[in-house]
């Protein structure tokens, strides 16, 4: 018996729509048998023919060693890769120019050259270095602001430029590992006189402390603090020891915090960018971290 058959074999018609049924029926519901809407076939029938059309044409099928190419062979892949080759031929000469260049500051000095490497410093930057510094180099606790003048190892060119291809802290064989010492944790000091060492740093950048106990922590500055930030607090590039007597704190200047660091003391770490960047893209992206802070 066909679907739209009643028992007796004859086709039912649905007397309300006047439209035959198929025979289905749930919960005294009967179903109509309206044919698809025309425009609704048609494209259907072409999404059919495209499909075809496309899996003719373009790669499509996937093999046991490849897949079919199509009638065009064309690959987004090679596509992308023969932009990016017309994209460095085209900035070819700026390139060479930039690695030419008898010093960081020949760069600046020359307005199209200097125009060049910021305008590909701030591309690597964004795609390299926000993360952990911001988007506008604002920089975040334990990441250095790099908008402003203070810089722990340095803000010359040359000096930026090192900090880039070698880091601070990491597994480059020229780095620096110098780093802050956990006076608590390692046994070093007492609480007591880290409490002291904490009043004496506090004193250094002009904040409220206790007096007395600023005066006994100076002698444990003296004994083991000065080696490195020197006798004044001023700090030292060369080995990575930030200023203590401005306002100016990577971690934070508060008494808590300043407690902190001297007890556990401090090693974040800059990676080399040497093995990911080329030397070009280290001067741009020198170049460009330059102009934020304006260095020293």
């Amino acid at each position: 018996m066909a679907d739209n058959e009643t028992d007796g074999g004859e086709i039912e018609i649905d007397d309300h729509s006047g439209v035959e049924t198929t025979g289905h029926e749930w919960d005294g519901i009967k179903e109509l048998n309206n044919p698809l809407p025309r425009w609704w076939l048609i494209v259907f029938y072409i999404c059919v023919i495209w499909a075809v059309g496309y899996w003719v044409m373009m790669p499509a099928w996937p093999g046991i060693t490849g897949y079919t190419k199509g009638l065009r062979n064309h690959s987004e892949r090679q596509n992308v890769a023969a932009q990016i080759t017309q994209l460095e031929e085209a900035r070819a000469e700026a390139t060479q120019q930039l690695v030419a260049a008898p010093s960081m500051e020949a760069i600046e000095s020359d307005p199209a050259l200097n125009q060049f490497a910021l305008a590909a410093g701030a591309s690597l930057f964004g795609d390299n270095c926000a993360t952990c510094h911001g988007a506008g180099g604002q920089g975040f606790k334990g990441y250095p602001n790099l908008n402003d003048d203070a810089w722990i190892w340095g803000g010359a060119l040359e000096d930026i430029n090192k900090t880039i291809t070698v880091g601070r802290r990491s597994t480059h064989p020229e780095t620096t590992n110098t780093m802050m010492l956990a006076y608590g944790r390692q046994g070093i000091l007492s609480r007591k006189q880290i409490n002291d060492l904490t009043e004496y740093v506090l004193s250094l950048s002009g904040q409220t402390h206790d007096a007395a106990a600023a005066i006994r922590g100076a002698q444990e500055f003296a004994a083991q603090c000065t080696a490195c930030h020197g006798a004044d607090g001023t700090g030292n590039h060369a080995l990575g020891a930030p200023n203590l007597s401005d306002a100016i704190w990577l971690y934070g200047g508060d008494r808590a915090t300043i407690h902190e660091t001297l007890w556990d003391g401090r090693g974040g770490v800059m990676p080399s960018w040497e093995a990911r960047l080329s030397e070009a893209e280290i001067v741009a992206l020198s170049v460009y971290v330059h102009s934020l802070g304006g260095g020293e």
